[in-house]
């Protein structure tokens, strides 16, 4: 492949991602002329159209679907190896994108976050806080926090924490109200705080382990969320029994005035991973940022 068309191949590659000729300009820091004409000249040169272009927005054809999926992983790792090699004997430095929920941030990226900038002024860190399912390829992360290590085939995981329960908590007044419950059978008599799971829309029912199976307790309530602090508010306000992770409910300022219930059936999670394509990992500015995550786990366990 000569250098033209390379550069080509980057481009429709980058109008692709970023969903538009002006986007992929601005990302390229050139004139959407330019990306235009190598676009054109890239069609010319498969001999098929990989745009459909209307008003509004511009979409893939078959042939550049086609071509994205089987050019996106080899000119990524190109770029990310001739980086490598660049860097070797520098200090690292450029973006580093991670994507990780809200409970990952707060547990493990938030402590330490401070310190790494410090000690890393050339790394600047993009972090997006999603509590669904990403994934880390398609969407161009460098790396991901998640539970589980059930992954694709190319990327490799590395547990940050291990197993720790989902507890339920209430407030003393709320007790003091309603009883405290100690089967499953009782929560029918309680409210639940309820949590929304962001991904599919749907509120998700109160998972409890009963002696090693799982066990779904359907209840209602006064107030649903998809946030965790939202969720400690409305503990700490009376409004029922909520579900926090352990870790998070150590966190909490006041974590002693959120009284654990029934914790004989609380839920096991599994471990959290950091998760990043393998060569993501051989970047240096990648690598650091493992490493030192990774070292930061290590003197927690």
């Amino acid at each position: 492949m000569n250098n033209v068309i390379y550069n080509q191949i980057r481009i429709f590659q980058s109008i692709a991602r970023e969903g538009s000729i002006s986007a992929a300009a601005r990302k390229l820091e050139i004139t959407p002329p330019s990306v235009s004409k190598a676009l054109k000249l890239l069609e010319e040169h498969i001999g098929h159209p990989l745009f459909v272009r209307t008003t509004r927005r511009i979409e893939l054809t078959d042939a550049g679907q086609q071509l994205l999926d089987q050019t996106a992983a080899a000119v990524d790792s190109l770029e990310k190896s001739l980086e490598n090699i660049r860097n070797q004997n520098q200090e690292p430095s450029g973006l580093v994108r991670i994507t990780l929920s809200r409970f990952a941030y707060l547990l493990i990226l938030k402590p330490v976050m401070g310190a790494f900038c410090q000690r890393y002024p050339g790394i600047q860190l993009e972090i997006s806080v999603y509590d669904g399912t990403v994934n880390i390829i398609d969407d161009r992360f460098d790396l991901g926090i998640r539970f589980g290590d059930i992954l694709e085939g190319s990327v490799v995981a590395r547990q940050l924490m291990k197993p720790f329960r989902e507890g339920l908590y209430a407030s003393s007044a709320y007790l003091k109200t309603f009883g405290i419950p100690t089967t499953p059978a009782e929560l029918q008599q309680h409210k639940l705080i309820g949590y929304r799971f962001i991904t599919n829309n749907r509120i998700l029912p109160l998972m409890l382990d009963d002696e090693g199976k799982p066990l779904t307790v359907e209840m209602p309530g006064h107030l649903i969320s998809n946030d965790i602090d939202v969720m400690a508010d409305g503990i700490r306000n009376g409004l029922g029994i909520g579900r926090l992770f352990e870790p998070i409910h150590q966190l909490q300022p006041d974590k002693e005035k959120l009284i654990p219930v029934m914790k004989n059936y609380w839920k096991t999670y599994p471990g959290v991973y950091l998760y990043y394509q393998k060569n993501a990992g051989k970047t240096k500015r990648v690598r650091t940022l493992i490493d030192f995550l990774m070292n930061q786990a290590a003197h927690k366990n």
